[in-house]
């Protein structure tokens, strides 16, 4: 009997994919389809305290190798999210889900992670850190310094399970220095990788999005090199107990099997669910069930981590 089964923490999960953030996550009735899918569970669109409209549009183009976004976070709101979620706990006390949040200030992180402690809600909470916070400064998550005083401060109040949405590095000095601030702190999962950060894409001399003048985060099969090596410079670097999500150019089963090869408990479907709609849950499951078969796997944990090094 093939199972992808997984667990993030101490929540079990019936399938080991699921959407990114970002992608058929907006409001209940996209979120809906997700969980009537084969995905093991849903994340909502990463959440600010009050509503955003976005940028100006167009700020999404599919291309070739995959998409290119400047969204600028539009979303419905803590409240909104959180209603939605404490409903379906309700409606469903056996599956668990993640609520993806960012402030966009350090003031605000720590008012909507006090009204998630001070909530009914019982899921997985995912703190965006690979969002730009303040004008001038980088994303948080490549400011070392300002990651581990905002982590810190939220320990001291939250004792939910928290896990962590992070851009990708490129350096391995930079997976070092991030790893030794994740292990200091009771994170139950990271989450690689965000978009790769403004790229550019032209057609006809001129660029396919709207804001910052065509530059915007890059996803699709063009990232899934620097996905598989986020997640397995984490996974050699971070405590066991901290679970991985990868997230990143995953078109086939294949691309699955290879992330959780690299490590990934769970594996994140962005680009390739907005083409494809829900429908693609169960394409892929199946094609990493085959890959199993093949291969004479029973479970995802009878290969996750295990890539090979030449000799």
């Amino acid at each position: 009997m093939i199972t992808t089964k997984t667990r993030i923490g101490n929540f079990e999960f019936n399938n080991c994919i699921m959407n990114a953030a970002g992608v058929y996550c907006y409001d209940k009735e996209e979120l809906e389809k997700v969980l009537n899918s084969e995905a093991g569970t849903f994340v909502t669109k990463t959440a600010t305290l009050n509503v955003r409209e976005g940028n100006p549009t167009p700020r999404y183009k599919d291309t070739e190798l995959g998409s290119i976004n400047s969204m600028g976070l539009p979303n419905l709101g803590f409240d909104y999210y959180l209603d939605y979620l404490l409903e379906l706990q309700d409606k469903y006390p056996n599956r668990t889900f993640i609520f993806s949040l960012v402030g966009l200030s350090k003031e605000e992180t720590h008012t909507l992670l006090k009204k998630v402690q001070n909530s009914d809600f019982k899921g997985l909470v995912e703190l965006n850190l690979s969002c730009p916070n303040v004008p001038g400064k980088p994303q948080i998550a490549y400011d070392f310094d300002t990651t581990e005083t905002i982590l810190k401060e939220v320990f001291e109040y939250f004792n939910k399970p928290l896990g962590l949405k992070l851009p990708p590095y490129f350096d391995l000095v930079h997976f070092d220095q991030a790893a030794e601030i994740f292990n200091k702190f009771p994170i139950v999962f990271i989450n690689c990788i965000n978009s790769i950060g403004n790229g550019l894409v032209i057609e006809d001399e001129k660029v396919v999005i709207k804001p910052k003048n065509g530059f915007g985060g890059i996803g699709g099969e063009y990232v899934k090199p620097t996905a598989l090596a986020n997640v397995h410079a984490f996974y050699k670097r971070i405590r066991k107990d901290i679970n991985i999500i990868g997230t990143g150019g995953v078109l086939t089963g294949r691309d699955v099997f290879e992330h959780i090869l690299c490590g990934a408990s769970m594996v994140q479907i962005g680009t390739t669910l907005h083409k494809e709609g829900p429908e693609v849950f169960s394409r892929i499951t199946n094609e990493l069930k085959e890959i199993m078969k093949e291969k004479g796997y029973s479970s995802i944990e009878e290969f996750r981590g295990k890539l090979k090094y030449m000799d």
